[in-house]
């Protein structure tokens, strides 16, 4: 049995999906979880990993667990150790954690990394740049004007389909072989803000006009939902990216045996949230 946490969460849910296809049997777990949210046949369980206690249940029988942790979390001082030792002691042998490329640049902190690599736990990281879906909080303005905000109009990076994530993390969960790697996950291109406002107005099938952010203006945005670190440390990924952050890498093509799916893609699939 294979535990996901974060499971109505962009990468969480299609995980669930791609493990319960392959014949898997799975425990879904979020904070807040609806059983409408997860397919028919899959449990589901209630826990927030700041009290790692509330996990202990749902790893009855388990072996392996897909480890995705909330900024909630780490603002809210939780000990990834403490959860590493419940799931250690709860028999688990096997833990795949969502990282990112941020970590390998050393333009994020490695503590969650280096907590798996001390549990004892057969592991797997993986280390995706940004989500395609992050541009969903675009999504009112497109629908309501035809217009998207952004700064580093033409900064271009190589965000990744949520989708291809899961599906990586599907592999990994399921097979030995993958203990002890890092995985980058990018999508096969790297596009701007500018760019990726206009994928949606082609998937809408009219334009969508982009209009380019101040530094100033997107911070004070983001102060909305994020503390002012993060915020810092983000404008200055997406401004001034290092080349490793720009590099579209091969991960998702060997693992998944396919191309990483576009942009234009994902847009096309999900077109009725700006619609």
């Amino acid at each position: 049995m294979i535990v996901v946490t974060g499971a109505t969460g962009n990468v969480g849910r299609p995980l669930v999906r791609a493990l319960v296809a392959a014949g898997e049997r799975v425990t879904a777990v979020s904070r807040r979880i609806p059983g409408a949210q997860v397919p028919a046949g899959v449990r589901h369980h209630q826990a927030d990993l700041t009290r790692p206690k509330d996990l202990e249940p749902a790893l009855d029988g388990a072996e392996a667990l897909f480890l995705l942790t909330s900024g909630d979390f780490m603002a809210a001082g939780g000990d990834l150790g403490d959860v590493l030792d419940v799931v250690r002691t709860g028999g688990v042998r096997r833990v795949v954690l969502l990282s990112s490329q941020g970590v390998g640049t050393g333009d994020h902190p490695s503590a969650l990394e280096d907590a798996v690599r001390r549990s004892g736990l057969d592991w797997t990281v993986l280390r995706p740049g940004g989500f395609h879906s992050n541009t969903l909080q675009w999504a009112e303005a497109v629908r309501a004007h035809r217009l998207v905000t952004a700064p580093f109009g033409d900064v271009a990076l190589p965000t990744v389909d949520p989708d291809d994530i899961a599906g990586v993390a599907a592999v990994a969960l399921r097979d030995a072989a993958h203990d002890g790697q890092v995985y980058e996950l990018t999508g096969p291109a790297a596009l701007s803000p500018r760019q990726q406002a206009a994928a949606i107005g082609d998937a809408l099938g009219e334009p969508v006009r982009f209009v380019e952010q101040t530094r100033d203006e997107a911070k004070a945005a983001m102060l909305r939902f994020m503390p002012e670190p993060v915020a810092d440390s983000t404008l200055h990924l997406l401004g001034t990216p290092p080349p490793a952050l720009q590099r579209v890498a091969p991960d998702v093509e060997r693992l998944l045996g396919r191309p990483a799916r576009s942009f234009a893609e994902w847009a096309k699939d999900n077109v009725s949230a700006f619609r």
